[in-house]
């Protein structure tokens, strides 16, 4: 395994990461309470609202949504243990232009154009 890209152990990274996580907190907590407040005016009476369109289109955005949130979660404790910037399939450094865009990416470009499957027989699985 190589050592992470240059640079991705500062501060920076972390501030970069938490901006994210807090930006990802916020969006699951408003399509959470969006999905409660659709899902309790169902006109079923179930409270549920699972045969309603829109609620079940919240529903999906946001799990997405806490799907996302993991991912900069685990980038945080990547960054914590200081593996950050390291590709989780080959352990080759991330380039630092692509950490800038999506910090929370596990895999460096080559890996992550791996067909899924590829991924799989290595035992990483993408969320």
């Amino acid at each position: 395994m190589t050592e992470p890209a240059a640079g991705t152990r500062g501060p920076r990274w972390r501030a970069l990461l938490e901006a994210r996580w807090q930006a990802r907190v916020r969006e699951v907590t408003e399509l959470s309470l969006a999905y409660h407040v659709s899902a309790a005016a169902a006109p079923d009476g179930t409270g549920d609202g699972a045969d309603q369109p829109e609620t079940r289109t919240l529903l999906g955005r946001a799990v997405a949504a806490r799907r996302k949130l993991a991912d900069v979660e685990d980038a945080l404790g990547r960054l914590a243990a200081g593996s950050f910037g390291s590709c989780e399939q080959c352990g080759s450094a991330i380039p630092t232009g692509l950490l800038a865009t999506v910090p929370e990416t596990r895999y460096c470009p080559r890996c992550d154009a791996e067909p899924v499957r590829a991924r799989a027989v290595a035992g990483r699985l993408p969320r």
